[in-house]
C-alpha cells in the first residue's frame, strides 16, 4: 500500500515508519523538517506542514491511507481533518491518546484522581479531536489509543485490543510500547476492523 505518515520523525511516528517499511509498504514520511526522518526501505522523506493547507493536501493526495502521529495540543484539528478530506485519501488513521478511555463506567482516565496535570492540555485536545472525527459523517477514520503509559520498549507482537476501556495488565500496569503500538496500527491498515471507531491496545 501507499501510505502517507505525518509526524514520521517523532517517537511513535518513527516506529510506525519502521514497521510499515518492514512490511513492504511504500511510505511518504512527512515532518516539518524532513532531515530528522530516519531512512527506511521503501520510504521517501518529505518536508510538510499541516498548517500550510494547500501544499499539504497535495502531499497527501494519491495515497491509500493517511496516518497522523502529532501532538494534539499543537494541532489545528479542524484544518488537519479538512486537509485529509480534501486530499481524497480513502482512509485516515490517528495515533490517539489514552485520556478519554474509561477507567470505570462513565469515568474517563482524564477525570480520574491523580491524572498528571502536565498531560491535561494534551489529553483534552485529544478528546476534542476524537469528537470532531465522530461528528464527521463522510470520513473513514480510525483512532488508536495507547495505554496510560506509552513509551519505548520491545516489539513483541503480543498484546490485547480493546474499545473504549483502558487496558490494565494483571500487574496493575497500563502500558504499550511504541513498537507494539506500531504493530497494531499496521495490522489495522492492512486488515481494517475499526472503521469510524476508536480502539485501544495494551498488554
Amino acid at each position: 500500500m501507499k501510505i502517507a505518515l505525518v509526524g514520521a520523525s517523532g517517537a511513535a511516528g518513527s516506529r510506525i515508519l519502521t514497521e510499515l517499511s518492514a512490511r513492504g509498504h511504500s511510505v511518504t514520511a512527512i515532518a516539518r523538517d524532513a532531515s530528522r526522518i530516519a531512512a527506511a526501505p521503501g520510504s521517501t522523506a518529505v518536508s510538510g506542514d499541516a498548517d500550510q493547507a494547500e501544499a499539504f493536501v497535495g502531499i497527501l493526495a494519491g495515497h491509500d491511507a493517511v496516518v497522523t502521529a502529532l501532538r494534539f495540543a499543537d494541532t489545528d484539528a479542524p484544518k488537519l481533518i479538512a486537509s485529509v478530506k480534501a486530499s481524497g485519501v480513502p482512509r485516515y488513521l490517528v495515533v490517539g491518546g489514552a485520556g478519554t478511555l474509561e477507567v470505570a463506567p462513565g469515568l474517563a482516565l482524564i477525570d480520574a484522581p491523580g491524572f498528571p496535570a502536565a498531560y491535561l492540555a494534551e489529553a483534552k485536545a485529544g478528546g476534542a479531536f476524537l469528537e470532531l472525527l465522530r461528528a464527521d459523517s463522510a470520513l473513514d477514520w480510525t483512532f488508536l489509543s495507547p495505554s496510560a503509559e506509552f513509551g519505548p520498549g520491545a516489539r513483541t507482537g503480543t498484546f490485547r485490543l480493546g474499545t473504549d476501556q483502558l487496558l490494565v495488565a494483571d500487574t496493575g500496569r497500563s502500558f504499550i510500547s511504541y513498537e507494539d503500538f506500531a504493530v497494531a496500527l499496521a495490522d489495522e491498515i492492512e486488515k481494517p476492523r475499526h472503521s469510524r471507531a476508536r480502539f485501544t491496545v495494551g498488554y
